[in-house]
């Protein structure tokens, strides 16, 4: 049963969210899993492309942003989803940029969900840990 993580950051800044995102990523990758960041907008996803190059000095995770559903599976650990699932394909870690929780979740062993201090933002990720908790996943929560 897939395993859901809260990664609570006080700072209301889509930066700060974003560079927490990066540091799951590269944690992930450095354990060899792959890894799908389900963003929601353009804008998000591009931010997130640059700072996965910059995020820490010396950094560099393979990643490539995906627009589509790629008709074959992906060579890089890491893939930036907009709105849409992956690719089949082994994919290890869902990272949720999203407010709400997405369809494809339970392929994964773990989700990441990212919660920073925007009142919108943390309210909704309420309403996705009480669907988590209500369909007996595992739940934990790490103040960031």
């Amino acid at each position: 049963m897939t395993q859901v993580d809260f990664y609570i950051l006080e700072a209301d800044s889509d930066d700060a969210r974003l560079r927490l995102a990066c540091k799951i990523v590269d944690k992930a990758t450095q354990l060899d899993h792959h890894v799908f960041v389900h963003s929601t907008s353009e804008d998000e996803a591009q931010k997130l492309d640059e700072l996965l190059w910059t995020f820490s000095q010396g950094s560099f995770i393979p990643h490539r942003v995906v627009r589509e559903v790629p008709a074959e599976p992906p060579r890089e650990p890491v893939l930036i989803g907009l709105n849409h699932e992956p690719a089949t394909g082994r994919w290890d870690v869902l990272v949720n940029l999203a407010l709400e929780v997405p369809e494809f979740f339970s392929r994964y062993e773990r989700v990441a969900e990212v919660v920073d201090g925007n009142a919108e933002r943390r309210e909704r990720s309420r309403e996705r840990y009480r669907f988590y908790r209500d369909r007996g996943y595992k739940l934990n929560t790490h103040p960031v």
